[in-house]
């Protein structure tokens, strides 16, 4: 027998195994926890001749309960056990670069903080609705880690057109339990074609030539205006100066 749980557990206890037509007031139930007997609690709900119903709190590892009994004199024992999970709340995605030119390569990773059990625990990389990896995770793996998933890929014209995102699913059934999804929020490439080296030389060319005949423009119409102005300069003095002549002096 066996059970999920992470915090608190009700656990109810059946003892039904003895023999048919035994004493019900020789008949008694008691549960352990394996090696755990001080860091859980355990609370009596109810009880009647041939049960007892307990919460259990305070999980944080997996454990074994174990309930003893006695049946017409003779000891007997069931046990349950009990795996605590951790179901992936956070999913982290990046991309690096999120800035890339064609055919040039770029990493996904995906990020899930604090997930047990790891081993139960799948990372999919997607770009819409394609799966470009997947990543699982070993029994040898720490409980309660950053789980990581990582893949390089080329960048294509296309990728532009698509968001990129991380789902981290938590898969319980084959103990018994559900299945956990969460997805990490989409982020999109920003994809650029590449210039040539040819025509970077052509462009660089072009640039420089517009800017010397702009600086030569401003230069000859400051030259031009500097000589118009010293012209009607000089003309203007002429005339002021053959004013101030005196009659007699003037032909």
């Amino acid at each position: 027998m066996s059970s999920f749980g992470f915090g608190t557990l009700t656990v109810a206890l059946f003892a039904l195994v003895c023999c048919s037509g035994s004493d019900e007031k020789a008949f008694e139930v008691h549960v352990r926890p394996e090696k755990l007997i001080t860091s859980l609690n355990k609370i009596l709900l109810a009880e009647q001749a041939q049960w007892k119903h307990y919460l259990i709190s305070n999980i944080s590892h997996d454990t074994v309960l174990w309930c003893h009994f006695t049946c017409s004199g003779k000891q007997e024992s069931m046990s349950s056990n009990v795996s605590v999970y951790q179901p992936p709340k956070q999913v982290f995605l990046t991309l690096q670069p999120t800035w890339v030119a064609v055919g040039k390569s770029f990493t996904i990773e995906c990020r899930v903080p604090a997930v047990e059990p790891l081993d139960r625990l799948t990372l999919f990389l997607l770009r819409g609705n394609e799966t470009l990896h997947s990543q699982t995770f070993g029994k040898a793996a720490p409980a309660l880690q950053e789980a990581t998933a990582t893949f390089s890929s080329t960048a294509h014209r296309e990728d532009g057109h698509h968001n990129f995102s991380c789902l981290a699913e938590l898969n319980l059934t084959s103990r018994g339990g559900d299945v956990f999804q969460k997805h990490s929020a989409p982020k999109m490439l920003e994809i650029y074609e590449p210039v040539p080296d040819s025509q970077m030389v052509i462009i660089v060319l072009v640039v420089s030539v517009l800017l010397f005949l702009f600086v030569t423009s401003v230069l000859l119409c400051f030259i031009f205006s500097q000589h118009w102005r010293q012209r009607r300069t000089g003309t203007y003095g002429v005339r002021a100066a053959w004013r101030r002549l005196p009659q007699a002096f003037r032909p």
